[in-house]
């Protein structure tokens, strides 16, 4: 007697190479006491892309970066990374993938050296010896702190303690680099680093900020969030120029910066 074909391998959920890093269809949230933060929120992002997030305050940035790896969920509309969905069974899956890198970096770094900070994450998720050496040396590359991996991280700048927070992040391997407000209080030479560093990375980056002039040196594509709905999506320069957009959003440049007259991301 022939035996059965065996049953077909369940397709998957997403090609690798076909699924944005990032796609949010009809985002709506209310929290609890009834304030209603986002209304339909739609866009991708694809692989790769360095996308700026611009907003006034109060336009629901936050809420809206809280879904992607599921801090809230329970409202209506979908997210999904890389293919996956943002949801109780992919939720590990996810939040290895989403990275946030905090406006405050010592939000993110507790531990005796730079090292240790490093290699927390990967060291949670099973990594030992050398492959956990290994990861950590390639992510304080990434960012140029090689160098100071046995430093204290209360003995480093403001400036180089951001470049480890986004190391610790980096050290996870995500889809996704989430920035908020990446050239807060930073000096000028740390801001152009910075800035270094996240054009030399292979990963996808959205960055929210209010900081427009860097939004414009480092994305070439920004969504503009305003109450609780994606008011535009385009070129940065583009927006920024815009001047009626500008005002009705209450997006401000700095006086005589002209966004047309700048070499944009």
């Amino acid at each position: 007697m022939t035996p059965p074909d065996p049953a077909p391998d369940p397709a998957p959920e997403a090609a690798p190479d076909a699924a944005p890093s990032l796609e949010v269809s009809g985002l709506a949230y209310a929290y609890p006491d009834g304030h209603q933060a986002l209304f339909g929120v739609d866009f991708r992002i694809g692989r790769g892309e360095r996308v700026a997030l611009l907003g006034p305050n109060g336009a629901g940035k936050t809420t809206l970066v809280l879904h992607l790896n599921g801090i809230l969920t329970a409202g209506a509309g979908s997210v999904a990374v890389a293919g996956l969905p943002v949801g109780k069974r992919h939720l590990s899956e996810v939040r290895r993938r989403v990275g946030i890198v905090f406006q405050d970096p010592d939000d993110q770094l507790f531990m005796p050296t730079v090292r240790e900070d490093v290699a927390f994450g990967p060291a949670a998720a099973g990594l030992r010896g050398s492959e956990l050496e290994a990861c950590v040396r390639k992510a304080l590359e990434r960012v140029g702190m090689q160098e100071y991996a046995d430093r204290p991280p209360h003995h480093l700048s403001f400036g180089q303690r951001r470049r480890v927070a986004v190391a610790t992040v980096l050290a996870m391997e995500p889809e996704i680099l989430v920035l908020d407000e990446p050239s807060s209080n930073l000096d000028p030479a740390s801001r152009r680093e910075l800035a270094d560093v996240l054009r030399s990375l292979d990963v996808t980056v959205l960055m929210v900020t209010h900081d427009l002039p860097y939004a414009l040196e480092l994305c070439p594509r920004s969504l503009v969030l305003s109450e609780g709905t994606i008011a535009a999506d385009g070129r940065t320069r583009d927006i920024l120029a815009d001047e009626d957009l500008m005002r009705t959003h209450r997006l401000e440049l700095p006086f005589g910066f002209d966004p047309r007259t700048v070499a944009a991301g």
